[in-house]
């Protein structure tokens, strides 16, 4: 397989990884047409599994492949990740306080952010996308870095290194 995706333009392989991370993300989300009502304490254990594989794969993906090229450069690491890291919580407080959104539960007119009059379907979509922007930097990110040959060792989720996958 890895034979087959190695004769692509980088920016196709890119394309093929987004497009394999959307299906396991699709498959994942699947369940809810499975199932009718999902107790408290298992949508607890749910949400709390994946907060903790996203909070992994921001290390492994982002965080960690920062710091290793911040030596590369010779920047001071760990002020570079700290920077990076707050750069983004920053980002994403402004997002929170500006675009419209809604929390579970509530009825549309307890949207926070700005006063819109945009369906639920539409602050969904939003939502979607504004989740995948930072998913979707961390594939262009670690195919650039092959691309440009920046870094062979670069990390990528689940812990693989590009230079076994590419061989490099």
């Amino acid at each position: 397989m890895v034979d087959f995706i190695q004769q692509f333009n980088p920016v196709v392989q890119a394309l093929i990884a987004t497009l394999f991370t959307w299906g396991v993300t699709a498959a994942g989300s699947a369940l809810v047409f499975v199932t009718s009502v999902v107790k408290q304490k298992i949508m607890d254990s749910m949400l709390g599994f994946a907060a903790g594989v996203m909070i992994a794969a921001s290390f492994w993906s982002l965080l960690a492949p920062g710091i290793e090229m911040a030596e590369q450069l010779e920047q001071i690491p760990w002020l570079t990740a700290v920077v990076g890291f707050m750069a983004g919580g920053i980002f994403m407080r402004l997002t929170d306080k500006f675009l419209p959104h809604l929390h579970p539960g509530l009825s549309i007119d307890k949207s926070e952010g700005i006063k819109t009059s945009w369906q639920r379907s539409t602050l969904l979509v939003l939502a979607i996308t504004l989740h995948n922007i930072p998913e979707g930097l961390a594939v262009g990110v670690a195919f650039g870095a092959v691309a440009a040959r920046i870094d062979k060792n670069l990390p990528v989720s689940g812990g693989a290194r590009l230079k076994e996958i590419w061989h490099l």
